[in-house]
């Protein structure tokens, strides 16, 4: 059996989680919610990549509050009424699939919230257009010309953390097995980490102490009220000379793993438009495997994989203990179940699916059968 297809047994408090192979559906925005509120779309989608062969399933970031949304039509969990959606959406869609481990990306988009979609641009909306009120660790832009967010000041930060807390345990009601809090991409709790968006002159500003100080108090705060498996998402590095970077997010990993945590999903950018980025097959799997030596917590490898001998590769080289995979999923919904018949494996579906496989991968679902008269 190859190592993609080797079951893996993350931790948590609960008693841990085993996946049933080694792929991980990353999360995708996918900007069809209102309000909030999940709608058929995800049903639909979620549906769809709940029969695709992934042994753990990532639910799209999802804002703590209102105005943590990317964008206004991104998926929320801050009240009965998002959670009330998320939880029957789910529920049906888990209900015409094999059992797959659900995580769910917990997220605050900071001053990169308040966005239109990407295919009407992608820019700051002004109020006029539906746009509202960003927030960062400083009053700092994303982009040269944009209004800047407003600083947080104490009880603005008290709010996000306890967004968090309240998404946490909104999660846990609803059977989710696993969190992942967002730190990558630019979003809010990136933004405190890196220089670039933190100048703050307090106790959560200034050296690398300061910067993780906000980051690691809310992570603390979710594994405190959650006893599912709880990792965390990070940029590795900004791509800016003298900004935030993979040995910073190595020490920042050992502090996560003092208080819990259980894996790091490792990407990396989306703090700045200055970001040179060196795009390539396997581009931030060092990353993943430097965390993974500095830290010794489990590691989740992503960034242009696409083959299923590639990620095969990743693993077998130690550079990770997951491969991620996000557009793949969305061309390939199937990828799981190509990637099994490549790497001569197996994987779990739906009977309804159990006479689609070409001859050549009828040992891909394993010794099913289907009758008929």
């Amino acid at each position: 059996m190859s190592l993609l297809f080797t079951p893996l047994t993350l931790p948590s408090p609960r008693g841990g989680l085993t996946l049933p192979n080694r792929i991980v559906i990353a999360p995708m925005c996918q900007y069809q919610a209102v309000d909030g509120r999940a709608t058929d779309w995800h049903l639909m989608h979620w549906g769809n990549l709940l029969n695709g062969g992934a042994g753990l399933f990532t639910i799209e970031a999802t804002a703590v509050l209102p105005e943590g949304r990317i964008t206004p039509a991104c998926l929320g969990l801050w009240d009965d009424t998002t959670e009330a959606a998320l939880a029957d959406t789910l529920r049906r869609a888990r209900a015409i699939a094999p059992k797959v481990p659900v995580c769910i990306q917990l997220a605050h988009a900071g001053r990169k919230a308040s966005s239109d979609i990407p295919w009407q641009g992608g820019q700051l909306l002004p109020a006029e257009r539906g746009g509202w009120e960003t927030f960062g660790p400083s009053a700092l832009p994303q982009l040269p010309g944009e209004a800047p967010p407003t600083a947080l000041d104490a009880a603005g930060m008290a709010r996000i953390k306890q967004g968090f807390v309240d998404a946490a345990r909104r999660a846990q009601r609803m059977g989710i097995d696993a969190i992942e809090v967002h730190s990558a991409h630019g979003y809010l709790l990136h933004e405190f980490l890196s220089p670039i968006a933190n100048q703050r002159h307090d106790e959560y500003g200034g050296n690398f102490e300061n910067r993780i100080r906000f980051p690691l108090e809310v992570f603390a705060a979710v594994r405190d009220v959650f006893d599912g498996v709880l990792g965390l998402r990070l940029s590795a590095t900004d791509w800016v000379d003298g900004a935030w970077d993979v040995e910073q997010s190595a020490e920042y990993a050992k502090r996560l793993k003092g208080l819990g945590c259980d894996f790091i999903h490792v990407s990396s950018g989306g703090v700045s438009p200055q970001q040179k980025i060196a795009l390539g097959p396997n581009y931030q799997v060092g990353f993943a495997q430097r965390i993974r030596e500095a830290s010794g917590l489990l590691t989740i490898a992503v960034g242009l994989i696409t083959d299923p001998h590639q990620a095969e590769a990743i693993l077998q080289n130690g550079e990770a203990d997951l491969v991620g995979l996000a557009r793949a999923f969305l061309y390939q919904p199937r990828w799981g179940w190509q990637a099994a018949a490549a790497l001569g494996n197996q994987v779990e579906a739906y009977p309804v699916y159990w006479r689609s496989l070409p001859r050549e991968a009828q040992q891909v679902f394993g010794p099913v059968k289907v009758g008929g008269r």
